[in-house]
Order: C-alpha cells, then structure tokens, then sequence
C-alpha cells in the first residue's frame, strides 16, 4: 500500500511538472518531449488504477502516433515561429475570456460535487456484472457484443472523414508535374507504346 501510495506521488508529480513545461517551454519540440513524458507518466497512474487497457491506449495512440506525428511536423516544416508569437497579443483577450469561463465551469463542476457527494452514488455503472473479469476484457464483451453496431458505424465514420480530408487537401504544387493515371496506362496499344524505327549502321537515334 505504501508503495502504490509513493508510486502516486511520484507519477502525478513528474506528470503535473512534464504538463507545466508543455506551455513554458520556448522550443517546439522540447515542448513535444515534455508532453510524450507526461502521456507515459499518465499511463502509469492508469495502471495503478486497474485501467490497463486505458494505459495501453494512451501510449499506442497518443505516445506512437499522436505525439509523434506532432514531433515531425514541428521538425520538418520551417515554422517561423517568433512570426507566429508576434500578433498573440490581440488574441489573449479572447483567451483570457476563454480560461475564466472554462475555471468557472469547474468550479461549479467541484462544488456541485462537494455539496451532493451522493451524486457519485447516482452514476451509472459502466460494466456491471463484470466481476473478476479484467478491465481489457470486459470492454473488449462491452464492445463486440452489446455495442458492436455503433462499434462499427463509428470505424466507418472515421473511415469516410480520414479519406474525404485526404481527398479535400490533396492538390498537385506543380502543374507540370506528370501523375500516373492507371485507365491510360492500361488503355495504352502496341502502336501506342512502341515505335519501330530503321537505323543505319554506325548512326545513333
């Protein structure tokens, strides 16, 4: 007990301190470190809270490819980046605004929870009667029995907004660039793709 305890501390610590140098940190990328540090340190308040399957989640999604596909667009596109920090300042009103209402909202989001400690009791149970099934396992029957449908439709949604994106942001930088068009290619005849020509002795082409 002492040990989880410790380890607790030690994670939530080490998460909070990598989640603070995300947004003080002056390089991008150091800021794209900071944040992979603060994904694995949640990972492991994950485990220590039974949420196995959240854990391994977060660092397949988020660590493998969310994190790092951020690292490679901060380290291959040439952002100017004190460009982009010269007009912030017309926009921390606005943000400013943003911040006080998102603390207000929590605000009332705790002392709702403090006054009505009940309310936790209201809850519905995510997976009842899962007794000492594994958390991975019970999702993994949540998932493929009772909401297999939804399941599914949501694969397919995702699926048709990840190719209409592709498609909508898909445009050619060169005009003169030649593009491999499979109908022509395969439509092409004999006549069409070979020439025949006569060549005298000791001449070239």
């Amino acid at each position: 007990m002492i040990a989880t305890a410790i380890a607790f501390y030690v994670f939530a610590s080490i998460t909070i301190a990598a989640g603070f140098m995300v947004i003080a940190s002056r390089n991008p990328v150091h800021s794209v470190l900071f944040l992979i540090l603060a994904f694995f340190n949640a990972a492991a308040l994950f485990v220590l809270m039974g949420a196995e399957f959240l854990a391994l989640i977060l660092v397949i999604v988020y660590v493998g490819a969310v994190a790092v596909l951020f690292l490679f667009v901060v380290m291959m596109l040439d952002v100017d980046f004190a460009e982009m920090r010269e007009g912030i300042l017309q926009y921390m009103p606005v943000g400013a605004l943003v911040g006080i209402m998102l603390l207000i909202e929590l605000g009332l989001v705790l002392g709702a929870w403090v006054i009505s400690p009940e309310a936790g009791a209201s809850m519905a149970a995510p997976m009842p009667d899962i007794g000492q099934v594994e958390n991975t396992r019970a999702l993994g029957r949540l998932i493929y029995t009772q909401y297999a449908y939804l399941f599914q439709t949501a694969g397919l949604i995702l699926l048709v907004a990840m190719i209409g994106a592709i498609v909508l942001t898909l445009r050619p930088k060169n005009p003169r660039l030649k593009r491999q068009v499979i109908a022509d290619q395969v439509g092409r005849t004999r006549a069409e793709a070979v020439e025949m020509r006569d060549v005298e002795p000791g001449q070239g082409l």
